[in-house]
């Protein structure tokens, strides 16, 4: 089923992995990236991504991001 709203969707994806070096964005293992999910909206994403940040914090090479999904399909209407 899906769902039908007036608000506009900005779509955001939630996902993260252990980075080869903690000064910069290089993975160690592609496959082992961790797909959160994607989210309707920042809010709801940055909730996803701070429990599932908060529940790695012991590790320091792992890492999640936030991507605005929305500004990379429609890039004339950020």
């Amino acid at each position: 089923m899906t769902e039908s709203s007036d608000k506009k969707q900005l779509l955001h994806l939630v996902f993260g992995g252990e980075l080869s070096s903690l000064a910069g964005v290089q993975f160690k293992d592609l496959s082992a990236l961790d797909i959160v999910g994607i989210y309707p909206d920042y809010a709801t994403a940055l909730v996803a991504w701070r429990a599932k940040a908060q529940s790695t914090v012991d590790n320091a090479e792992m890492r999640y991001f936030i991507v605005h999904m929305h500004r990379l399909l429609d890039p004339e209407n950020k």
